[in-house]
């Protein structure tokens, strides 16, 4: 029976239905690692041939590296090129490892240009190369392309099988070479870019209007003139962000000559989607990258430097701390309370940031309405503060005896939420100015910032009203 939601709606799938839903669970797990431990081959081909190419990813994700080494050597011959495609970076860095670079290359071959890229583009330069020299010469030609764009650029995001009429070309013509087998078609596709005599593109025919015309008809007649064509090296953030604002199903990819280089398709930006967005998640917690699969001296040497910074800035709140010793020795209830207005401000401050770094990365946040939305979030910050003014000044009073006390940090309250909104908004803004990623660096500094200006307020204030 399904649990209910926190409001008291049931929802519509439980966990076991969700699970049910894709092609692994931990009995699965289990038994796969059972049987490539005993040996027993033919119990793991049942287990894994049913399994869709990203569902044995995740397998092989799951196992340990024993069993995964294991299950990797009995199937390089027989492994879906496409599993390699979903797998985690620091996993397919382990699987190609233990396959000699001519099966990498015979697998990267059957994939999408796209793909094939993605595969080997974090591979070392020596790695890439001697998998490279098994890959056919026109293969070849189109990866070493790729890979000459930027990483995260929509050259890397592309896939050079496309399909394209000239203007002149009937839908008649356009089927004929669909079907001839003259060029490589992608294994998918949704449209049809046309072409003028220099390969720039002027149009696009969805293949259901294609379908929908007569043979005799023009392309160029049929087309959809407003072409929303991609620069090869745009960021695949931007790229998103297009898909998203003209609700397109793929896009022409267009080199520095505006010819017709590529096409990136809904699939390649889901992807983009879901790892910008685990990127952004990872770097507000102050962890460069997913480092989920990676080995324990990794994980400690790529979270260290932050919790390092971090350790700085909360020597400096220290520090701010100790300026008010004597009056910290006077009134031990202040240091009873002085967490509180540190803590609201860092929570009220993570708020704002949030948004902004999500606005911003939205394109939302511009320079045309940052004034507006940093006074807005000074606005609710003071707001904020004087709600919880008036929710924690009486406790303090009521639990210390001393109005006085209930007063210094209602005040601190208000003082370090204005700040905490300012710095939330403002740092994301000032960072993206001077062209540092906001949601790498914007949480510690933040977290500076509202520790040290709400000690300063709380014990400033203190020791001007109590001492």
């Amino acid at each position: 029976m399904a649990q209910e939601t926190a409001t008291g709606t049931k929802p519509l799938l439980t966990d076991g239905d969700v699970e049910r839903l894709f092609g692994i669970d931990d009995t699965l797990v289990r038994a796969c690692e059972a049987a490539l431990l005993e040996a027993r081959y033919d119990e793991v081909d049942r287990l894994t041939v049913p399994l869709h190419a990203s569902d044995l990813a995740d397998l092989i994700e799951e196992l340990h590296r024993g069993a995964r080494a294991l299950l990797i050597d009995h199937l390089r011959q027989s492994l879906d090129p496409e599993t390699l495609a979903h797998l985690d970076e620091v996993v397919l860095e382990d699987v190609l490892e233990a396959m000699a670079p001519a099966e990498v290359a015979a697998a990267i071959t059957a994939l999408d240009t796209d793909d094939a890229v993605d595969v080997i583009e974090d591979l070392a330069a020596e790695d890439q190369r001697q998998i490279l020299e098994n890959v056919p010469a026109t293969d070849r030609a189109l990866l070493e392309e790729g890979l000459t764009f930027p990483a995260d650029s929509a050259g890397r995001l592309m896939q050079r099988e496309i399909v394209a009429a000239p203007q002149d070309w009937t839908v008649g013509d356009a089927i004929d070479h669909m079907r001839g087998g003259a060029t490589v078609l992608p294994r998918e596709f949704y449209d049809v870019f046309v072409v003028d005599s220099d390969r720039r593109p002027v149009g696009v025919v969805p293949l259901s209007v294609l379908v929908q015309n007569q043979r005799d008809a023009k392309v160029s007649d049929i087309m959809e003139p407003d072409l929303h064509p991609i620069p090869a090296v745009m960021d695949q953030e931007e790229v998103a962000l297009m898909f998203r604002q003209y609700g397109l199903v793929s896009a022409a990819v267009v080199d520095g000559d505006h010819r017709l280089a590529g096409v990136i398709t809904a699939d390649d930006v889901v992807h983009v989607v879901h790892q910008e967005g685990e990127e952004d998640l990872m770097h507000l917690g102050g962890v460069p990258e997913d480092d989920f699969y990676a080995a324990v001296l990794d994980t400690t040497r790529a979270r260290f430097p932050w919790l390092l910074f971090n350790l700085l800035t909360i020597i400096i709140a220290s520090v701010a701390i100790g300026f008010f010793d004597q009056t910290l020795q006077k009134i031990v209830a202040l240091a009873i309370l002085m967490p509180i207005v540190a803590s609201m401000g860092g929570n009220a401050g993570t708020q704002t940031l949030t948004v902004a770094v999500r606005a911003l990365a939205m394109k939302e946040l511009t320079s045309i309405n940052a004034k507006r939305v940093v006074g807005k979030e000074i606005v609710v910050g003071g707001i904020n503060g004087l709600l919880f003014a008036a929710v924690m000044g009486p406790i303090a009073w009521l639990w210390f005896g001393d109005v006085a006390i209930g007063g210094v940090i209602a005040a601190a309250m208000i003082v370090n939420l204005i700040a905490a909104g300012f710095a939330g908004i403002a740092t994301p803004l000032v960072l993206d100015r001077i062209g540092v990623d906001p949601a790498i660096a914007s949480t510690v500094v933040l977290t500076g910032v509202t520790d040290v200006v709400g000690f300063v307020a709380f014990l400033g204030l203190a020791t001007l009203v109590l001492l």
